[in-house]
């Protein structure tokens, strides 16, 4: 083996050393924390499915016809996908309210979630939905809408939604640490993986390493 060889070798080892050190340290990290607890806000327009809002309710101005829905809910990662559990049916839900001059109607769907979702020493209510037809003028906000039918609304000092019709009664978008409840059910179609690479990553960059390695004893053979 020549002295450039062997140096060579003594690079690549030592990478796939540091490589291997690496997907050790990530399958060692420990899991982050469960997410938060707090009301996310939905929207549709037209009857289209839920799509979560792009702005906060205090700022979005729905058109007549639209549906806004709101559910109380532990977030687990980076896209927050507990939809609300009854669809935006604006037919349904204002069914028999006609438009005025001047306003617009909104439907309005609020979840309270399930108890694995409450804050701890409170109870969702007993009724797990609330549905209404907001009757709101023209250039009334989301926020507006949803006061019109589930009173009264709490928010904290940087004007964030803290509770619906008196749910929860304390606590604003607190972080949840991993308490061993099960989380928030995902649609299927939306199932998200969680931090840190997944196992088959682990497994394909330690068969990485295992070729690298043999690479190096062909080369030194050849030596």
């Amino acid at each position: 083996m020549t002295a450039r060889t062997k140096r060579a070798g003594t690079r690549l080892a030592g990478g796939m050393a540091g490589a291997l050190l690496t997907l050790t340290a990530f399958a060692a990290a420990p899991a982050q924390a469960a997410g938060y607890r707090y009301w996310s806000f939905w929207e549709s327009d037209g009857g289209k499915p839920w799509a979560y809002a792009t702005q906060g309710p205090a700022t979005a101005r729905p058109a007549d016809g639209d549906s806004l829905g709101f559910r109380f809910a532990i977030s687990n990662g980076t896209e927050d996908t507990s939809l609300p559990s009854v669809a935006p049916d604006f037919a349904g839900i204002c069914e028999g309210v006609e438009k005025k001059d001047g306003s617009k109607r909104i439907a309005v769907v609020v979840d309270f979630g399930g108890p694995v979702d409450a804050p701890p020493g409170e109870t969702p209510p007993e009724k797990p939905v609330m549905v209404g037809c907001a009757e709101v003028r023209e250039d009334a906000t989301g926020a507006e809408a949803l006061a019109a039918v589930a009173k009264p609304l709490r928010y904290d000092s940087a004007a964030m939604l803290c509770g619906i019709a008196g749910y929860p009664a304390r606590g604003c978008g607190e972080q949840v640490e991993e308490t061993g409840q099960k989380p928030p059910e995902r649609p299927a179609a939306q199932e998200s993986q969680g931090p840190g690479p997944s196992v088959g990553v682990l497994v394909g960059g330690a068969a990485v390493l295992a070729l690298g390695g043999a690479a190096i004893w062909k080369a030194r053979r050849r030596g």
